[in-house]
């Protein structure tokens, strides 16, 4: 594969040459512009010409073909330079401008190598954002698509997991309890209670109910048994046998 030659391409590399960078001012900017270790001049311009006769540049208006102007400048630190083919004394058609800022020397990009490299920009980030985002993408034929975020599973590991509060019972055996608890008090009353937390408890007085005397109870044993002893009601006696007449 054969090498790719700079000169094809001068919007990527920039020149400059120290010793000149103190004395640069408009009059000489020219000829700074104009040395032979920098690649954005052309050799087979007119300013060589004129340079190598020691013509003054005002010939450059007398001839044609391309030339190097000084377009604009901006003392100490900013001189621009126009390269262009002129045709005749009074119609030159630009080709490229050149920057010096600070002594270095840059190629201004055109219109259309903005534009392309604006767009080109614009669709290697489309482009890596498509490619990180199928590489988050996971397929499986009982599944089918899902997105699977290695963020997503630091964020799981570091993130302290939370307990689910578990109840201690349920209403269910929260209601059993308490009436199984409200039968056990009724049998068996407590004998202290507890005013207040911390205090002493103090004992319960048991009403005790009286027991019957022991006559009455006699005298309600014997009234069932006289009762059962009471003569029974006197039967009819069997009807009388009349003779038959005969």
């Amino acid at each position: 594969m054969a090498a790719v030659d700079f000169r094809d391409n001068l919007l990527g590399i920039s020149w400059v040459d120290s010793g000149w960078v103190p004395i640069l001012n408009p009059g000489n900017v020219l000829d700074y512009f104009s040395e032979r270790s920098n690649p954005f001049y052309d050799r087979t311009c007119n300013n060589e010409v004129v340079k190598m006769q020691r013509l003054s540049l005002e010939h450059l208006n007398q001839m044609v073909g391309v030339e190097y102007i000084l377009l604009h400048a901006q003392e100490p630190i900013l001189y621009i330079i126009r390269k262009q083919q002129r045709t005749s004394p009074t119609q030159e058609i630009p080709l490229s401008d050149y920057y010096i800022i600070a002594g270095v020397v840059y190629q201004a990009p055109d219109l259309g190598t903005v534009i392309s490299s604006r767009a080109l920009s614009a669709v290697h980030g489309i482009q890596s954002a498509f490619d990180e985002a199928m590489s988050y993408c996971r397929y499986h034929p009982s599944k089918g698509y899902w997105w699977h975020f290695k963020d997503q599973e630091e964020r799981d590991k570091t993130k302290p997991k939370s307990k689910k509060k578990e109840e201690a019972s349920s209403l269910f055996q929260r209601q059993r309890v308490d009436t199984l608890l409200l039968d056990l008090r009724s049998k068996f009353p407590p004998t202290f209670y507890q005013p207040k937390p911390g205090e002493k408890p103090i004992p319960v007085e048991v009403k005790k109910e009286p027991e019957p005397p022991t006559e009455t109870v006699k005298q309600e044993e014997r009234e069932p048994a006289s009762k059962s002893s009471a003569p029974a009601p006197p039967s009819k006696p069997p009807p009388e046998k009349r003779a038959r007449l005969q």
